[in-house]
């Protein structure tokens, strides 16, 4: 950090956001394994939230990786490094007072715990997608897995790099078996409640 920075403190604030929105701003985080289908449930949460009239944005790790985050690798420390840039983006657009979805693998709980470090506790959601490796292979919606089973790709989470499930998460579906618009609902039900401004 730079010893010449000062913080700024501005008049409007993430309550008064909040207010203008009509609703709270959190970040709801997708972790799972590769092809377990965080992403496609953020997109479908976020559908349903728009139709609602909440103010929304999602953050998704192809999409970030080609941008702000296209100078990291996926050894640990860049992956470590690639999570904490999203908290603190992620943190910005909750500030602003918009609901943030972020569909990101994560594997490492500590990561976890400091993106919870970076935006509050109580404006973070952990969405544990959790589907059997079997299932995510069989999937393999971009061929990582067939690759990483090659040779072709190194430190690929689940098969030659860890995966630490989230032991705790405030959400879990289980997509093994279940259709996906049951997930969804499993979602919205918890987090529509979550939304309400308290007066």
């Amino acid at each position: 950090m730079s010893l010449n920075t000062v913080r700024h403190d501005y008049k409007i604030s993430k309550a008064d956001r909040e207010k203008q929105h009509g609703h709270r701003s959190f970040l709801l985080w997708f972790t799972g394994l590769s092809g377990s289908g965080k992403s496609t449930l953020a997109n479908l949460v976020e559908m349903e939230l728009y139709k609602k009239g909440i103010s929304t944005f999602s953050l998704d790790g192809d999409n970030i990786r080609q941008g702000i985050n296209k100078d990291l690798s996926f050894a640990p420390e860049d992956r470590t490094e690639n999570i904490r840039r999203i908290a603190e983006v992620g943190n910005l657009m909750v500030n602003a007072g918009v609901v943030t979805l972020a569909a990101f693998v994560s594997p490492y709980i500590k990561d976890r715990e400091n993106i919870k470090t970076i935006v509050g506790a109580e404006n973070f959601i952990e969405i544990y997608v959790n589907t059997s490796l079997e299932e995510c292979e069989r999937r393999d919606v971009k061929g990582l897995y067939k690759k990483a089973r090659a040779g072709e790709i190194k430190n690929m989470t689940g098969v030659s790099a860890p995966y630490e499930a989230p032991i705790h998460p405030d959400i879990e579906i289980i997509t093994d078996h279940q259709p996906i618009e049951a997930s969804v609902k499993s979602i919205l039900d918890i987090i529509v409640e979550k939304l309400k401004i308290e007066e």
